[in-house]
């Protein structure tokens, strides 16, 4: 069985990049200075420095991991492959939210880019998934675990 391809944007690539490189130059080192300072008090079986150094150091490679797996199998999304004139990957879009009467900027990204707080949604979260191809002005109903939701599409224009 084949890998699902990992989708991110050109920026989202970028900082995952950016993450990998830092982890193995950077916080590798920290965490081989941080046990090396641990083994030098002595007893490792009641040192807790050393304890909190070995977790730290197996996050850190489990993230290295993670994140060369994803590189391995990425699919950047071009700008090129932007559609301005319907929402995909890589655009930022406002829309109405019927339901509450508001209006909610929200940027689709792969999911691997998920970030709630900067209003990145991924292209396979239900409002995402529901958005996707929709055109201005259309009307989308998104099923949510608390009922149905609408948005009516304001803006769409290319985000990478």
């Amino acid at each position: 069985m084949e890998e699902k391809k990992t989708i991110l944007t050109s920026s989202g690539l970028r900082n995952l990049q950016e993450e990998l490189e830092d982890l193995k130059v950077n916080k590798r080192k920290e965490v081989a200075e941080k046990l090396k300072e641990a083994r030098a008090q002595g007893d490792l079986s009641e040192n807790a420095e050393y304890d909190a150094a070995k977790d730290e150091q197996r996050d850190i490679e489990a993230r290295i991991e993670e994140l060369e797996k994803i590189l391995k199998n990425v699919d950047v999304v071009d700008e090129d492959d932007v559609d301005s004139e319907k929402i995909s990957i890589g655009c930022k879009v406002k829309v109405h939210d019927i339901t509450f009467d508001e209006d909610i900027d929200l940027y689709i990204v792969g999911s691997t880019e998920v970030n709630s707080l900067e209003g990145k949604i991924s292209n396979e979260s239900p409002v995402g998934r529901a958005l996707m191809g929709a055109k201005l002005g259309d009307i989308v109903t998104v099923e949510a675990p608390d009922g149905q939701m609408e948005f009516q599409v304001l803006q769409i224009e290319k985000h990478i």
